[in-house]
């Protein structure tokens, strides 16, 4: 790869790594490894560095790899222009910084024809370097000698030559570093209610911004897209201001020397070139700047609730009855076998206007009993409580002879964006999106991981306006999200999805269709190294994918497990040094424990390998997500006026964002539990107090029925 060793340079010094580890990441991620693979297989070459750290690495290389595209036109038309000196072209070069690098390139941009370029076309740019040298005392008579074509008089010839002076101030580097200093200590950002907007019901959302104001270095994310979405939806006007006389009294102190006739132009000219060109232009750029800051620490929230929520505990491979609750369209239901295929579905009205409640409680008991279902997954959206209270009194109701599965609420956000999607069409084409709905729902209490991968996550619901950040920088790092829990966690090659499949180190879209169809032909896989025979699955691919992808009833033991093919042989040795096979490896843990390891170290494989190994045998293919735990909401609490302060309830957090987490108390509408609120001690980031569907207890400190709104406490 073309300037590695900058990169190299520049990134470990960024992200204070060793040179060595940055430069093998690089080259790896360059010879088309995935980072889930370099973190888990090859970290010998790269010092053991996590995925964060090489995430990290990845994207600084790609910034740096715009940079360098971008350098090429630049330099190509500073050439074409004839004005590259050896002395600009080693600025270039040596320049790896987005906003220096524009600013170097700026004189020579080509723009519109501005006032300044019809004044050079007038032959009034030896006037602006008169003026500049304050030498003249008399720049009225000097400017009569411009005074030609266009050019009628020396007033106009003085303004050309002043327009010429304004643009190279706003183009000069020292200048907008000073401005840009300016902005970094004082910036004020201020927001203000358009007034014919005020008063309607769109606006009062934003109402906390109608007369807002704080020094942007200190306006968190929210509130800086809170306000940017006010402002995109024309209710809004938000403004960046610093001190201007103390600006334009600094830019003038660099370009006035003394008093004078010539000194009073160009202090103009400089004031000029501060208000028109020099403030809209830093101003912009600050504006971005906070924007893309923002994004950030909204992607980076919206992607650690979403790695929280794909790694939900799972319930397994269970007979599980998914219900999608309504009240006037009934509940829809159904019955899904231990891997998740469908194998009975119905509608009942067990609630009001309908109210077959008798009916419907023979149905699920039926249900129940026919196929022998083992739990019941119940969507926490409208009528949830009811049906659950419902399903609980069907139980209870039922003979001891009946099964009594556990029950269990599940959030269904984004289940009516897959069930209308092109993936649920192809698993479910005679089915309508209400049985596509209660299938996702009973197979997220299976497997959460392998059910919500079919869903875009931004319509999850676990983000923090994430419809207003960069959307190529959102489904980037989205995209990253998802293949890491996909390959963290591991994958049933014969029982996984296309759309699982798709996450897994190495493979996509082609080669996800491709094992799934031979799978379909040939039966399930029986080794990884079957996985070869797939079309267009070559030695790179198997290479990334083999040891995410899991085979549990395997010849070989070690295909259910996160051991890489290429460390068989390894693992075979070791076997044979203690006179046993592999299994008695893996079952018997007194010959695990008589292994050193440092024994087998070569060339290829390295103590950290071992270690991860060793590991590994002692728990194959083990599942790192937590067990799932069973919740029941206060029964007394139903609606939002059954609140008062005070009550402390049971709850289950939502969503995590910058100012605090959201709560689900069963009253249809989550609470806030502000940062502040989070627990008795200063906390600046709320993921290091809760987690995504953590069982929490919270204090009610205030409702707001006008705007239903409920604000809680967990201190």
């Amino acid at each position: 790869m073309e300037h590695i060793k900058v990169f190299t340079q520049l990134i470990a010094s960024e992200l204070h790594l060793s040179e060595h580890a940055v430069e093998n990441t690089l080259k790896l991620l360059d010879e088309g490894c995935t980072i889930p693979f370099i973190s888990r297989y090859r970290k010998e070459r790269t010092g053991g560095l996590d995925e964060v750290q090489i995430t990290a690495i990845s994207d600084r290389s790609q910034q740096l790899q715009e940079i360098a595209k971008r350098k090429d036109t630049i330099v190509k038309t500073i050439t074409e222009q004839g004005k590259l000196t050896p002395e600009l072209a080693k600025r270039i070069n040596d320049c790896w910084e987005q906003t220096t690098l524009e600013d170097i390139y700026l004189p020579y941009k080509p723009k519109r024809r501005t006032r300044a370029q019809i004044a050079r076309e007038q032959g009034l740019e030896p006037l602006a370097t008169i003026l500049l040298l304050q030498r003249e005392n008399n720049p009225e008579a000097a400017a009569r000698r411009f005074c030609v074509g266009d050019i009628h008089d020396s007033t106009t010839a003085l303004h050309g030559a002043q327009d010429i002076i304004a643009e190279q101030v706003s183009e000069d580097e020292k200048s907008r570093n000073l401005v840009r200093s300016i902005f970094r200590r004082e910036a004020y950002i201020e927001s203000k209610v358009v007034k014919s907007q005020k008063d309607t019901e769109e606006a009062q959302k934003f109402s906390d911004y109608f007369e807002w104001g704080e020094p942007l270095r200190r306006c968190s994310s929210h509130r800086l897209l809170a306000m940017r979405r006010g402002e995109n939806e024309g209710i809004l006007r938000l403004k960046i201001t610093i001190d201007d006389d103390d600006a334009i009294g600094r830019l003038q102190r660099n370009y006035v020397h003394g008093n004078g006739a010539c000194q009073k132009l160009v202090a103009e000219a400089v004031e000029d070139g501060y208000k028109r060109l020099l403030l809209p232009s830093i101003e912009t750029e600050f504006m971005t700047q906070s924007k893309e800051r923002a994004d950030e620490e909204a992607i980076r929230v919206f992607a650690e609730n979403l790695r929280q929520l794909l790694l939900s505990a799972p319930l397994g491979q269970k007979r599980v009855m998914g219900i999608d609750p309504g009240f006037r369209t009934g509940c829809k239901v159904v019955c899904l076998d231990a891997q998740g295929n469908l194998v009975h579905h119905e509608a009942i009205f067990p609630h009001p206007p309908v109210n077959h409640r008798m009916q419907a409680t023979m149905h699920i008991q039926q249900m129940i009993s026919d196929y022998h279902i083992e739990a019941i997954a119940i969507g926490n959206g409208t009528a949830s409580r009811k049906t659950k209270d419902f399903i609980s009194d069907t139980l209870s109701a039922s003979s001891s002879d009946t099964p009594h599965p556990n029950v269990y609420v599940v959030s269904e956000d984004g289940a009516s964006v897959y069930s209308a999607s092109k993936v649920a069409r192809d698993e479910f084409p005679d089915e309508d999106v209400t049985v596509r709905g209660a299938v996702s729902i009973g197979r997220r209490l299976m497997d959460p991981l392998a059910e919500l991968v079919k869903i875009d996550p931004k319509s999850i619901g676990v983000g923090q306006y994430q419809h207003d950040v960069d959307p190529t920088k959102l489904k980037h790092t989205l995209d990253q999200t998802v293949e890491s829990c996909v390959n963290m966690v591991g994958v049933n090659i014969n029982t996984a999805s296309q759309h699982l499949l798709t996450y897994v180190s190495g493979l996509g879209p082609v080669l996800a269709k491709n094992i799934v169809d031979y799978r379909r032909e040939n039966g399930p896989f029986s080794s990884r190294s079957q996985l070869k025979k797939v079309p267009r699955l070559g030695p790179a691919a198997y290479q990334q994918c083999a040891g995410f992808l899991r085979i549990p009833e395997a010849r070989n033991p070690l295909d259910n497990s996160a051991v890489h093919p290429e460390s068989y042989p390894v693992v075979e040795l070791m076997a044979k040094d203690h006179q046993c096979t592999v299994a008695d490896l893996i079952k018997n843990k007194a010959i695990r424990e008589s292994i050193d390891i440092s024994r087998y170290v070569n060339e290829e494989t390295g103590l950290p390998t071992l270690t991860d190994i060793m590991r590994e045998l002692e728990k194959p293919g083990r599942d790192p997500r937590e067990a799932i735990e069973e919740f029941e909401f206060d029964s007394s609490i139903q609606t939002i006026s059954d609140l008062h302060e005070g009550m402390v309830l049971p709850g289950i957090v939502t969503n995590i964002t910058n100012f605090g987490a959201f709560v689900d108390i069963g009253v249809h509408q989550d609470g806030l539990v502000h940062v502040s609120q989070l627990a008795n001690r200063y906390v600046s980031d709320p993921t290091q107090v809760v987690r995504l569907h953590q069982h929490v207890k919270v204090r009610v400190i205030g409702v707001d029925l006008r705007r239903n709104r409920i604000s809680l406490s967990m201190k």
